[in-house]
């Protein structure tokens, strides 16, 4: 079998993307692999060092004033040559897009000369390339009702993230060894994703004192950019300043409780898991998606939420304090998160792929 796989952008395209190819590999070993993306961003660097093959393609999102939306209009139209020939060398069985704009130039190249083809939309808010895509495509694979709902139902399946089956897959070491921390203790991790915040560090400066000699642990990573600042506080020995978390399944399937952004990705992770949640969405990204997926959880008991407007140190620490004072609701949250989890989806999109190369 060959495969075309597209993400582009950003890790939450990316890292599905690149659960689900290594779990066909694991279930075909002769089955080959092309991926495209852009050519100057973070798949371009990674997807090479994993020992894919890679073609880049230069293409630029519709933003910005008119002139420069002509602009990258023609670009895309050059890139869809671009994804012919790379069609015509490599002969793909079928071409799956995980979103991205170079999503959009190989998918609709594919559909155009009648290659099978599939995309996956990570979040509850379809993105901007699958909008463009859904009359094209053969197959949609989606992770949320809200998303189910507005795609057309005789091509769509409920079938979650690949890196929901991935956690699952991965060796785990329990949290209390990677941090050193007596087994006897219960630990919050707070994690803001890789970069961090700037906004939640300067309110977490007085937020961590409130945590100050508590029953149990937090562990806060402060991503890279602030953990010098951060670090040169002074706290009791219940609280670990970190700059990352290198091992993130280990830690969501062994933690009491994690608080953390509401990208597609994360959220997959801990629906599969189980890991009760406070959720803290980015005001910050396209169509508010992150505060969707995290409703959808939080509409099923799974998660509670916080939105950035509306977060203090205070109210953090209320949040926090009250969940790990009752073990019965985070039992609730635990045993609703995972009644949402998906930890079959990279079978299941597997199972799907075979179907429509079948239908050839």
């Amino acid at each position: 079998m060959k495969v075309i796989v597209s993400a582009g952008g950003t890790g939450g395209h990316l890292y599905p993307a690149l659960a689900l190819a290594e779990y066909i590999k694991k279930q075909d070993p002769e089955s080959e692999f092309l991926f495209v993306g852009t050519t100057d961003r973070l798949e371009a660097e990674i997807v090479p060092s994993l020992g894919y093959p890679y073609k880049g393609l230069k293409v630029k999102g519709m933003v910005g004033n008119p002139l420069n939306k002509l602009k990258n209009a023609f670009i895309f139209i050059k890139s869809l040559h671009t994804s012919k020939q790379i069609l015509k060398e490599f002969k793909p069985d079928i071409v799956v897009g995980f979103g991205g704009y170079p999503s959009a130039s190989i998918v609709l190249a594919a559909s155009f000369k009648k290659i099978k083809t599939m995309i996956h939309e990570q979040n509850s808010i379809i993105g901007l390339t699958n909008k463009i895509l859904i009359k094209r495509v053969d197959e949609i694979i989606c992770c949320y009702e809200k998303a189910y709902q507005a795609f057309p139902k005789e091509k769509t399946k409920l079938l979650g993230n690949p890196r929901a089956q991935a956690v699952h897959e991965t060796e785990l070491t329990d949290i209390h060894d990677l941090y050193n921390v007596d087994k006897k203790r219960k630990i919050v991790v707070i994690v803001m994703g890789s970069l961090g915040s700037a906004t939640i560090n300067d309110l977490m400066k007085k937020a961590l004192e409130k945590f100050n000699g508590l029953s149990y642990d937090i562990i806060y990573a402060t991503g890279k950019a602030h953990y010098e600042e951060m670090k040169t506080f002074s706290y009791q020995n219940n609280i670990h300043i970190v700059p990352y978390i290198d091992d993130m399944p280990s830690v969501l399937s062994s933690c009491d409780l994690l608080v953390t952004r509401g990208g597609a990705t994360t959220l997959a992770e801990i629906t599969s898991l189980g890991t009760p949640a406070v959720i803290i969405p980015s005001p910050y990204v396209v169509a508010n998606h992150q505060e969707y997926n995290a409703r959808e959880l939080c509409d099923h008991g799974a998660a509670e939420m916080i939105l950035e407007k509306d977060l203090t140190a205070e109210n953090l620490f209320k949040k926090i304090n009250n969940l790990m004072i009752h073990d019965d609701l985070r039992t609730q949250r635990k045993q609703a998160s995972m009644a949402l989890g998906k930890p079959q989806a990279c079978h299941d999109i597997y199972q799907e792929i075979l179907k429509l190369i079948k239908r050839n």
